[in-house]
């Protein structure tokens, strides 16, 4: 069993940053691709950027390339989103997901509780 806790949301500024976390118990090394996922108020839960069990691979959303990036650290069983120049589309509650085969799709096995992210303009 796999349990995800994300942190790190928060208000900020548009043009502002901010670095999400989420802590995995369980072993999760080399074992799992982790997703980050987002939901907007009365929107679906959408993807936001993926990596690779063995962190060597990584995909993203096109709306948040060249803005966001996602690491791992499997020593520390975490994975990380680090956002710059968040604008208000990026507003919304932030998954982290865990998953043996997933990639971008939603059918990920494993889900935090979310973690806020609100974008000041």
């Amino acid at each position: 069993q796999v349990q995800l806790v994300e942190s790190g949301g928060g208000l900020v500024q548009a043009g502002g940053s901010l670095r999400l976390s989420c802590a995995a118990s369980g072993r999760i090394t080399s074992s799992y691709n982790m997703g980050w996922f987002r939901q907007a108020p009365g929107k679906e839960r959408r993807f936001v950027a993926t990596i690779s069990a063995n962190g060597y691979s990584t995909y993203y959303t096109d709306s948040v390339k060249g803005r966001f990036t996602i690491s791992r650290d499997n020593a520390k069983n975490t994975v990380y989103l680090q956002m710059n120049s968040l604008n208000s589309d990026d507003t919304g509650v932030y998954y982290c997901a865990a998953d043996r085969t997933a990639w971008y799709t939603n059918d990920y096995d494993y889900w935090g509780q979310g973690t806020q992210v609100t974008v000041s303009s």
